[in-house]
């Protein structure tokens, strides 16, 4: 299953990097300092999924970009409205003239509603943007599919779930015909939902509908990260909708609840409202992060103390 790691220590600016099982590539969530974040790491990021730009969130951005240039590979950057001219920013204000083109490029994906999302892309030296297209869905490759929220955090705050493909296993007891390459060709048919293909089983040929019943389907594992949101139904509709009943979820938890002043204030949440909704999405696991750098570990664990207590109902 993905496997998220917090990169950041308390009192330093988030970021998280998810990690694909089998897989030398990886995503990073969020762009804060992020003191345990190695280089090696950073060159295997594929894809960054920015939640909005404050600076706590996109301060390292160039930190990122500095150790991924040279690559030659296609990086994607995903991210809230304006994200493409920001990301154009960061890149012109440094001189790149021992830079070739070929150095690196970065698709950047603006999310300008839940079905417009556009595509455009970047290359050294002159870092010029080209719009490319504009499309319905924002991110998808061989292992995950990328949902999204858009929140109010007195700006638009993206919140990511991200899910694994759903895998099929063969009932070897179920089924009187020998394994062989037909039973590839049937997850594919069942993937693509080509019930009409054709397979060739022991020399007979079967429509793919008719062996269906010999796979069994798993649901693939759904992470989610939820960053800076204020305390508001819209809000918590929004996350309902993306993430009721997913495996685990990490939520801004910025403030205390004593402190929930401050965040009706700022738009960020607070300890039992973060463990509350989680509650009510009925996610299996949540994990509270992004503290207000004001805070000591001894008030992250009265933050963690009153999430889990709403989170669990007790």
């Amino acid at each position: 299953m993905l496997q998220a790691e917090i990169k950041s220590l308390l009192r330093e600016d988030i970021s998280i990097l998810i990690k694909i099982p089998n897989s030398a590539k990886h995503y990073l969530c969020d762009c804060g300092e992020a003191s345990l974040l190695t280089v090696k790491e950073v060159q295997s990021v594929s894809a960054v999924f920015i939640s909005h730009t404050h600076i706590d969130h996109f301060s390292n951005f160039d930190g990122i970009f500095r150790h991924q240039i040279g690559s030659g590979e296609k990086i994607v950057i995903c991210g809230p409205k304006n994200i493409h001219q920001q990301v154009e920013s960061r890149l012109k204000s440094y001189t790149w003239n021992l830079i070739d083109e070929n150095a690196i490029e970065y698709e950047i994906r603006e999310i300008v509603s839940k079905e417009e999302i556009n595509i455009y892309k970047i290359h050294p030296p002159h870092w010029n943007l080209e719009l490319i297209t504009t499309q319905n869905f924002l991110f998808e490759d061989d292992y995950v599919n990328v949902d999204f929220a858009i929140l109010d955090h007195k700006t638009d705050s993206i919140a990511y779930l991200f899910k694994e493909k759903d895998s099929f296993t063969f009932n070897e007891n179920a089924s009187e015909f020998k394994k062989g390459k037909w039973i590839s060709e049937l997850k594919t048919a069942l993937e693509n939902n080509n019930s009409d293909k054709e397979i060739l089983v022991e020399e007979t040929v079967y429509k793919a509908s008719d062996l269906f019943h010999f796979l069994s389907k798993n649901e693939g594992y759904k992470l989610g990260m939820i960053m800076d949101h204020a305390v508001c139904e819209d809000n918590y509709e929004k996350i309902k909708k993306v993430f009721k009943g997913a495996d685990m979820v990490y939520i801004e938890t910025f403030y205390k609840d004593e402190d929930q002043g401050f965040a009706k204030l700022n738009y960020h949440s607070f300890a039992s409202a973060s463990g509350k909704i989680m509650n009510e999405c009925e996610v299996k696991e949540a994990i509270p992060i992004h503290f207000s750098r004001r805070y000591i570990e001894s008030d992250q664990l009265e933050i963690e103390t009153a999430f889990y207590k709403a989170f669990r109902g007790n």
